[in-house]
């Protein structure tokens, strides 16, 4: 213990977010302080003193037990003791699980109190309770960082709402649009993982107690027994749920699975600032660091690198997303494996999404925005991408059919000649004739096409 502790030596990282070299890119130092080592065994720790607390409050064990193993906690806690991580590590690799090392420890630190300790708990309620302490901590931080996010988008719209821009479809210029209104969509998403966030965490922020096979049969009497969960859960600031949980897993699984999607929009956006930060585009550029997304050969390179992280994240958490749902299928009353994969999947899980809420904030927060490349590039087919109004100011005189087949004709004959649509319609007496000159000009302005664009804006802004 303290004087005498014994740590762990270094293990040589494999993974990403514990690398050395890549942590700090693919996930954040706040993160990893909720979901290491160090994190969980205290988490643990917490949840073994509030059960005693709670027992000791109702009669189930001495009250003095209870005060001493909290002190015990409180120790470790506060770092007048430490616990033997060696000692604990090999212990683990016997028993197959850390919670039976942890407790002795823990029994040694609280003396003859610690014979109540870890009273009528099993291995899986002490872990899947100090998960769920992660998992609220966890959600505490991504919730900051999306905030945060959806700042910064709501910031683009509003600066935006009229700036237009060609829409794309199958990378082809479809209509006009505005930026802001391009801003708008991905933060509709990312406002629906928000209202996601906040509804999961009555299902998922639970405690879990229920002893060997779930019964708590180990207390006694029934309804004391359940009063102690729901004490523990009172303890912990926790909800109470009417039946133990151990082995219906959709609440953990849930929560990885609202992180996958979360990512997916994030993966969303930041490919669309990559396609338009391409040369060719060059309406978007993310925030200039000096050597940020330097080329080893190529002086002028400035690579998209926050865009490429989050797609990578968001790639690699959809792998977690999927393989929690295999801990969803348990065997009975205490699964045979399934578990172990939340080990991986749930921290990963929280890692990867923290990562990549941390580069979308800093390339969203400084995005470079150019209005003047968005109009060129609008204006580069020369009013091709508002045939359709000219269709549609055209339909009321000839049937909206014929006023296709008319504009298509004309919309050729523009791209064969690489001329503006409108000297093209001027021509065409089945157009010009109707519409005349000045109703012309006004409908191949690409700004005179922007729908309710900026309508919905100020929608998604409202109340903001």
């Amino acid at each position: 213990m303290r004087g005498g502790e014994r740590r762990i030596s270094a293990v040589m990282a494999i993974g990403a977010l514990d690398s050395a070299i890549f942590a700090d890119m693919f996930g954040t130092a706040a993160m990893r302080e909720v979901f290491g080592d160090d994190a969980f065994l205290a988490r643990c720790v917490e949840v073994e003193a509030a059960l005693a607390q709670a027992q000791g409050r109702l009669g189930i064990i001495p009250a003095e037990a209870a005060d001493a193993i909290a002190h015990a906690a409180s120790s470790l806690a506060n770092g007048r003791e430490a616990l033997d991580l060696v000692r604990l590590k090999t212990e683990t690799e016997t028993v197959g699980y850390p919670i039976l090392p942890l407790v002795r420890q823990l029994a040694e630190l609280a003396g003859a109190s610690g014979r109540y300790l870890h009273w009528g708990a099993t291995t899986q309620d002490i872990m899947d309770t100090a998960v769920v302490l992660q998992i609220r901590a966890g959600l505490t931080l991504i919730e900051e960082d999306l905030t945060a996010v959806r700042g910064h988008l709501a910031g683009l719209a509003r600066r935006h709402r009229d700036t237009p821009m060609a829409g794309r479809t199958h990378l082809q210029h479809a209509l006009p649009v505005t930026f802001g209104y391009k801003a708008a969509v991905w933060l509709y998403a990312l406002d629906r993982h928000s209202q996601r966030l906040r509804e999961l965490r009555p299902r998922v922020l639970l405690a879990q107690f229920g002893g060997a096979a779930g019964t708590l049969a180990s207390l006694g009497d029934g309804e004391k027994s359940l009063k102690v969960r729901a004490e523990l859960a009172r303890e912990l600031e926790l909800d109470d749920p009417p039946i133990t949980w151990h082995v219906v897993r959709d609440g953990i699984a849930e929560t990885v699975q609202v992180l996958a999607l979360l990512l997916g929009s994030l993966g969303k956006i930041a490919f669309d600032v990559m396609l338009m930060s391409a040369t060719e585009f060059g309406e978007a550029a993310e925030p200039f660091v000096a050597g940020r997304g330097s080329s080893s050969t190529m002086p002028q390179k400035r690579n998209p690198i926050s865009c490429e992280l989050i797609l990578a994240a968001a790639k690699v958490l959809r792998q977690q997303a999927g393989l929690v749902l295999d801990a969803v299928v348990t065997d009975f009353e205490r699964a045979t494996g399934p578990w172990h994969v939340e080990w991986v999947a749930v921290p990963e899980a929280f890692g990867y999404a923290a990562g990549a809420l941390q580069q979308a904030r800093f390339m969203l927060g400084g995005l470079i925005v150019d209005a003047g490349r968005m109009a060129k590039n609008l204006a580069m087919t020369h009013g091709l991408i508002v045939a359709e109004a000219v269709m549609m100011g055209l339909a009321p005189y000839t049937g909206r059919n014929e006023a296709h087949d008319v504009v298509y004709a004309a919309c050729r004959l523009a791209i064969e000649t690489d001329r503006p649509l409108l000297d093209v319609m001027l021509e065409t007496p089945a157009v010009a004739g109707p519409l005349g000159l000045e109703k012309l000009r006004a409908l191949t302005d690409p700004a005179n096409y922007l729908g309710a664009a900026p309508n919905m804006v100020d929608r998604m802004l409202a109340g903001r």
